[in-house]
């Protein structure tokens, strides 16, 4: 069984998985008497499950064509960008992995993202900016955090996490709903429903998050290997976090809905807090290499 065949079956089991999941919550909301089983919302409810969750099917499947128009990014091969290609293709090789596909971002802010559904169909994007800013060690190092991402099918992972967040805060509007204009002889106290219509997508968010931190520092660790290059990968971190803090990223399809693709958050933090950010501190991401290095042996 070849492996894109198999990437396919394990997606349609989870699908299957999480309707089943999402209408035993449904059906036991029912039987509990804790949801109205002639309410509009509950119907409405039977429905968007499904329709949710081949909208996050259809999204595993096309957002890496999605992502690349949104960034206006052209596909190039070694004729265009002979370096690029030749770092990208060394460390494919040396991980075992297809060469992916090349884009260039016309952007000045540097940066980098990875994207497609599976290893066979990756694309490694990178802006301008990065090609001129970082030396060759360091623009390799990033490389091999991206190609980290395609090896452990990251784009599968968080599309699976999405899908159940998706299915928790369908299951706490439909809770608001109820509350609001069903029937009233609930047999659960209303609060405790507010509380945890409230607290569970909110929970699911930050769930969400937790995991897209934990898979960069994940992939900060398994790129550093690839490449041998802890020490450069830490030296990137740092000027692309300080320029990218200093020009975020601006372009017509930017949007902070695709920050947690990129290698360092595009975008200005504002005011929120680590929680609820797509990326781990920058800071505890270099502390982290060093410490790497220092366990392996590897050299500056």
């Amino acid at each position: 069984m070849g492996a894109r065949l198999k990437v396919a079956l394990a997606f349609m089991a989870l699908w299957v998985v999480f309707i089943a999941l999402a209408y035993g919550i449904v059906f036991l909301l029912l039987y509990t008497g804790t949801i109205a089983g002639d309410g509009f919302y509950t119907y409405t409810i039977l429905i968007m499950i499904p329709v949710l969750l081949l909208f996050n099917l259809v999204s595993y499947f096309f957002s890496d064509r999605m992502v690349l128009a949104a960034y206006q990014a052209k596909m190039v091969d070694e004729r265009d960008f002979p370096k690029l290609a030749r770092i990208v293709a060394r460390i494919a090789n040396g991980a075992g992995l297809p060469m992916p596909r090349l884009a260039i971002i016309p952007s000045s802010t540097p940066n980098a993202f990875a994207t497609g559904r599976d290893p066979e169909h990756a694309v490694v994007a990178v802006t301008q900016g990065i090609l001129t800013m970082l030396s060759e060690d360091e623009l390799e190092a990033v490389l091999g955090h991206e190609m980290a991402h395609v090896k452990d099918r990251d784009i599968l992972l968080m599309t699976v996490v999405a899908s159940a967040a998706a299915i928790i805060s369908v299951a706490a509007r439909m809770a608001i709903y109820q509350m609001l204009y069903g029937r009233r002889d609930t047999r659960v106290n209303p609060l405790v429903l507010l509380f945890a219509a409230i607290t569970a997508p909110i929970a699911a968010m930050l769930v969400q998050l937790a995991v897209s931190r934990r898979r960069e520092y994940k992939a900060d660790a398994v790129g550093a290997k690839m490449t041998m290059k802890p020490h450069a990968l830490a030296r990137a971190l740092a000027k692309l976090h300080n320029m990218n803090n200093r020009r975020p990223m601006q372009m017509d399809g930017s949007s902070p809905a695709h920050a947690s693709l990129f290698i360092v958050n595009p975008f200005t933090r504002g005011s929120f807090v680590s929680l609820f950010s797509t990326h781990p501190p920058v800071e505890e991401r270099i502390r982290r290499l060093e410490r790497l290095a220092d366990r392996e042996g590897f050299l500056g």
